[in-house]
């Protein structure tokens, strides 16, 4: 939703912006080329491959940039340690970047046989195979049923840990495969693979993406200038309620979005990952 942010997100010449998250640097390019000559933005991502990229692609604008590797939820400690107290925008991209999902070999999507790590940012020590083979039947269910709200949260965990008895789950492939096993047959042909909300469950768990989400959209407020704007693209209807819950409850900001804005057809169209992509808008008042 390149377009939709870069209006909403109202950009002016020599002002301090920052990308929460970086990602394929799509949005931190359009951003930059508003605000130069004077502006800077500060980009933040979590996944060092990120920053190693940013790096290369946002080169020509290294005088503008300062590229953080850090968590978003930590904006507040960021931006002290930069001797900068406010913003003037925000932009909080949700979810998995189509280049962890694709490139990272760490486990994202089940289309690929790769390993079951699932962490966005490796420093962490939780990773997915921990979950999947250490967690008790009861919290794989809490997990799948809570964060993928799966239907057959319970059929799934218990065939698990019926497999994990035997040996090890070590790859997206098996999980995969025990996940198709475990539905029955009549709902197993949908439109949507049958391990989507599993993966996504594990990954919000693994990175604890909803109580970080939960952080930043406090912190949101504080942060930002009077007339400072944030843009939030989230993908699930867990982080959708998050957003609109959280600017909702805040008094110093204004919604502007009073419904989401989604993707137009061209971009589903060209970008099939965008087809879930919901995009709030508020301003500090």
């Amino acid at each position: 939703m390149l377009n939709e942010v870069q209006s909403f997100l109202n950009c002016k010449k020599g002002k301090i912006y920052v990308d929460c998250t970086l990602g394929a640097t799509g949005h931190s390019k359009a951003i930059l080329k508003e605000i130069l000559p004077d502006g800077l933005l500060i980009g933040i991502d979590c996944d060092v491959n990120a920053i190693r990229n940013a790096e290369q692609e946002l080169f020509s604008f290294q005088s503008n940039t300062i590229l953080v590797h850090d968590n978003f939820a930590n904006i507040d400690n960021i931006l002290s340690k930069l001797n900068i107290s406010n913003v003037d925008g925000l932009l909080i991209d949700l979810g998995v970047s189509l280049d962890q999902m694709r490139f990272s070999g760490r486990g994202f999507s089940f289309k690929e046989d790769e390993i079951l790590d699932m962490r966005m940012d490796n420093r962490t020590d939780i990773n997915a195979k921990e979950l999947i083979n250490n967690l008790r039947e009861e919290e794989l269910y809490k997990i799948f049923k809570d964060y993928g709200e799966e239907r057959f949260s319970g059929r799934i965990a218990r065939r698990i840990v019926e497999e994990r008895a035997n040996k090890t789950i070590s790859s997206t492939k098996e999980l995969s495969q025990i996940v198709c096993m475990s539905i029955p047959r009549k709902f197993s042909r949908t439109r949507i693979h049958p391990a989507t909300r599993i993966f996504m469950a594990l990954r919000i768990a693994v990175n604890a993406e909803l109580e970080k989400l939960k952080i930043i959209m406090d912190k949101v407020s504080k942060v930002l200038n009077i007339g400072g704007r944030v843009c939030v693209i989230s993908f699930h209807s867990l982080e959708d309620r998050i957003v609109k819950r959280k600017l909702k409850e805040n008094m110093e900001l204004h919604v502007i979005t009073k419904k989401p804005l989604i993707p137009k057809e061209e971009e589903i169209t060209s970008n099939p990952m965008s087809r879930s992509a919901k995009l709030r808008v508020a301003e500090k008042i």
